[in-house]
């Protein structure tokens, strides 16, 4: 990088600051405190880390700082001054008051922006207008890499919109719409979509508004996964499967040669209800797929037979004894499960697993922490 090029840069950095101060004078917005704060820290950064691009943490949840929560005006106001920054490449806004005129102000930005490779909007007040309004946003934006849209109600309606948006968008790799109450519909659309969808590759679908007890969604992810050869990471927590979908979801394993990480877990409780012939299946699913390499299933409802076939991956060396939560034993000729202490290696909130690693498959897991109840 010439001085030059480093003398600009840095102008443009240090101006930022100033220009949100002079917006909300402009415009008689009283300025948020918790916004100027933070905009100041970012002017601390390195002018090397410029070059590469910065994420603007601005999440209402910090601890370390007063927060006056970030509103739809306030973004409104943030979003004129950064939409024309070429080093501004994240945006965090976590944990604010933002509704659907702040997804308004979003969508707007995503539209004029193209630098902007990360977008956090997870936990504010979204509904499923906005998820509309972004939606269609990125059917024309080639920047975004990584939205995340967790705990905003878009229902099964802002899902739906973000199923039509990944037959378009080709850019898009990692999408978090987890605790959205996405619900049957939309879930089956962004299955079907996903079919053939080339870019994405890690995708949270965690807790859905389900009512039918016919496990339609899971079968339509099965065969996802069977024509899918790009995602590595799927989340589907508390999709209240039984054990007809867990095994739906095996036999798509044997197909697939992408996945790395595939997350069934109800995190709510620490042990599931997944019985024997489920447990088999997986064991087998793992003869076959050659990628998963970390499965937990410690709580489930283990048999005879489950124990010998984990014990039979552990002994042949297809699982490794630190990538899986149980340790087999044997006494007076019957083969049993002790519970191991590395347990999940993934909470709720999601970061993704895949990259750049020593080991081609180092990160491929299956976590079961907690399927629904089975009949």
């Amino acid at each position: 990088m010439t001085a030059q090029t480093s003398e600009a840069v840095m102008s443009t950095h240090l101006s930022l600051h100033k220009e949100y101060l002079q917006a909300c004078q402009e415009s008689s917005h009283p300025e948020n405190p918790f916004i100027a704060h933070m905009l100041e820290e970012a002017e601390k950064a390195d002018i090397t880390r410029l070059t590469k691009g910065i994420t603007l943490k601005i999440a209402g949840n910090n601890r370390l700082v007063p927060v006056q929560k970030v509103t739809d005006e306030d973004f409104r106001m943030l979003a004129c001054i950064i939409s024309n920054n070429t080093f501004v490449t994240g945006l965090d806004l976590r944990y604010n008051v933002l509704t659907d005129v702040g997804a308004e102000h979003a969508a707007k930005f995503l539209q004029e922006n193209s630098t902007l490779c990360y977008l956090n909007l997870m936990f504010n007040d979204i509904g499923a207008n906005g998820a509309e309004l972004i939606a269609k946003a990125l059917h024309r934006n080639e920047t975004l890499l990584h939205l995340r849209m967790t705990g905003n109600k878009i229902e099964n309606k802002g899902g739906m919109y973000f199923a039509s948006m990944l037959q378009i968008n080709s850019t898009l790799e990692k999408l978090d719409l987890g605790d959205c109450d996405l619900g049957t519909q939309s879930l089956i659309a962004i299955a079907t979509v996903m079919s053939h969808n080339k870019a994405m590759k890690a995708l949270n679908l965690n807790r859905p508004i389900l009512y039918s007890q016919e496990e339609e969604t899971t079968v339509h992810t099965a065969l996802m996964m069977k024509n899918n050869s790009c995602l590595m990471e799927l989340h589907l927590c508390k999709h209240e499967m039984k054990n007809f979908g867990v095994e739906r979801l095996c036999h798509a394993l044997y197909e697939n040669c992408s996945l790395r990480y595939l997350d069934l877990s109800w995190l709510a409780i620490v042990s599931n209800n997944i019985s024997g012939k489920g447990l088999v299946a997986l064991s087998d699913s793992m003869k076959t797929n050659m990628v998963l390499s970390y499965i937990y299933i410690w709580g489930n409802k283990f048999d005879e037979a489950t124990c010998v076939a984990f014990s039979d991956l552990i002994k042949t060396g297809r699982l490794k004894p630190n990538c899986t939560d149980v340790d087999p034993y044997e006494v007076d000729g019957h083969v049993y499960l002790a519970e191991l202490s590395h347990g999940l290696k993934r909470h709720y909130y999601w970061t993704p697993s895949y990259g750049e690693v020593d080991n081609k498959y180092a990160n491929a897991s299956l976590a079961i922490g907690a399927v629904a109840e089975h009949l």
